[in-house]
């Protein structure tokens, strides 16, 4: 597959998600220009077309397009507009795309902000977790203009194997939300399910195994359930993240005049297990917020 060998792209934030996703650029052809909040993380990574740089601007200087896959609406406001940032570096026509999970507001902020400087902005945030980014099968889901959208395609075909245009800016991170609560109270559903099954003498198992043919059938109970089976909490996607990603939701839904009264309460579970010193564990390890 040599399907970039004519990009070169700035890539920032090399941590459970970001690093594989950034190694399938690289195995598509592409030269990527590297920077990390640890430094060293990003030195760990360099090879033959992938070079690290000190600092967000000295990205914007070498990539015409620069995709973020950092922690958070703070981290990526650092990444783009602190001292050294993004902003200080950005070429005319220079694209920047945040693939993490970014509240909507700031989001259409540091668009506008951009596109002052002559540059474009993309939100795409993903689901899939570090499977789907190690196995270049994200769900993406995008805000932005056509124009925009059209540079990124080439990009997303080696991410991604579903891609959606979703609307404007903001509208992708909309999208995201929307999938996070999804996702949040189906490992809730499936923690209370499988709790249920123990308690009351069946084996969580076979239980799976049954519910998987009919319309409880998921790809939650599929992977999340096997987790929890097996207690293996080993994150492909972070308690903390999950929370999150929650509380951005509850926070986008408050701007709308919008109660999420079930929400809320799996928010409280994932922040019980924050408060345990759990917060590193995957996301289903939701069902010990149950014993």
């Amino acid at each position: 597959m040599n399907t970039l060998k004519d990009y070169t792209l700035g890539f920032i934030g090399l941590g459970l998600m970001g690093r594989p996703m950034c190694l399938n650029l690289h195995k598509a052809g592409a030269r990527l220009i590297i920077h990390n909040r640890s430094q060293e993380t990003a030195r760990q990574l360099e090879r033959p077309g992938i070079v690290a740089v000190p600092s967000p601007a000295e990205v914007a200087r070498s990539a015409n397009i620069i995709l973020l896959m950092v922690a958070d609406t703070p981290a990526v406001e650092q990444v783009l507009f602190e001292k050294s940032g993004l902003i200080e570096g950005l070429r005319k026509n220079a694209l920047v795309i945040d693939m993490g999970t970014t509240a909507v507001v700031p989001t259409r902020e540091f668009a506008r902000r951009l596109n002052e400087t002559g540059a474009g902005y993309i939100d795409a945030p993903v689901s899939g977790g570090e499977i789907g980014a190690i196995n270049g099968t994200l769900t993406i889901m995008a805000g932005g203009d056509i124009e925009s959208i059209q540079r990124a395609l080439p990009l997303f075909d080696v991410l991604g194997s579903k891609f959606t245009h979703v609307g404007d800016v903001g509208a992708g991170q909309i999208a995201k939300a929307a999938n996070q609560i999804i996702v949040g109270l189906n490992i809730g559903a499936v923690a209370e399910a499988l709790a249920l099954a123990k308690s009351a003498g069946a084996d969580p198992a076979k239980v799976r195994a049954a519910l998987m043919g009919g319309f409880a059938g998921s790809r939650i109970l599929e992977v999340h359930g096997q987790r929890m089976i097996e207690e293996n909490f080993k994150p492909g996607g972070k308690i903390t993240t999950q929370h999150k990603d929650l509380i951005q939701a509850l926070e986008l839904a408050a701007l709308c005049g919008l109660d999420l009264p079930a929400t809320k309460l799996n928010t409280q579970l994932y922040k019980s297990l924050i408060d345990q010193g759990l917060g590193n564990l995957d996301h289903s390890a939701l069902i010990k917020a149950l014993k």
